[in-house]
Order: structure tokens, then sequence, then C-alpha cells
């Protein structure tokens, strides 16, 4: 994979949302929760991917869509060393559940944790 989030890797279908959130599993790195589901694209990519930020948690846009980029970044870089050994296609969404903001590098580092554990547990399935 290269280090890049173009549009066809972003998760957009509210049909798809709603079943990641009915039937999916999650797994959680504090302050990071990744919802996914294993699906099927009409497209050639392993994940589609969306962010979100409690609204209930940070009242402002500019908060939550400053957390929403440092997200989609840390999600970006660390995408191909994590996910080159996924054989199936997937539905992801990364919520961010902390009520501090947060600096890029505690996003980073929770994201490696978060996607090792999502590792660990898929391959014991």
């Amino acid at each position: 994979m290269k280090f890049t989030y173009s549009k066809k890797e972003k998760l957009k279908s509210k049909v798809l949302i709603d079943q990641l959130f009915s039937e999916g599993q999650s797994v959680s790195a504090f302050p990071l929760r990744l919802v996914y589901l294993d699906t099927t694209f009409e497209e050639a990519i392993l994940v589609k991917t969306g962010v979100s930020v409690s609204k209930r948690n940070f009242k402002t846009a500019v908060d939550r869509n400053r957390i929403k980029r440092l997200l989609r970044e840390a999600y970006r870089l660390n995408k191909p060393d994590l996910f080159n050994n996924l054989k199936t296609q997937h539905a992801f969404m990364i919520l961010y559940i902390g009520k501090d903001k947060p600096s890029f590098a505690q996003v980073d580092a929770s994201m490696k944790k978060l996607f090792g554990k999502f590792l660990n547990q898929h391959s014991k399935s």
C-alpha cells in the first residue's frame, strides 16, 4: 500500500456505516476506538476508512476538524506497514473517544497500538 488516503478509500456509504455500527466488531486503544467489519467493495481496495469525533466532547467545529485531520494523517502514515498482510476487504471507522485535545505524537502512538490490537484480534478469528 502507498502512503495515500484517496477518495476511493474513504467510507461514505450511509448503508455501510449503519451496517458497520450494527454488525461490526471493535477494538480500543485509548483515546481511539476502531469499529471494523469484513465486507466486499466493487473497487479493488482492501480498506475503506472513516474518522469521527464526538460533538458532545468537542463543541467547536474547529477542534473537531483538527482532531479529524490528525486522525487521517496518522492513518495515512501507518497504513502501509500494518495492512500489507490483509487479504480480505474491510470497512473501518476510527473514533476519537478522549476528552482532551491531542498532539499528533499522541494520536500516532495510539494509532499504532490500535492497529496492532486489530491485527492480533483479526489473526485469532
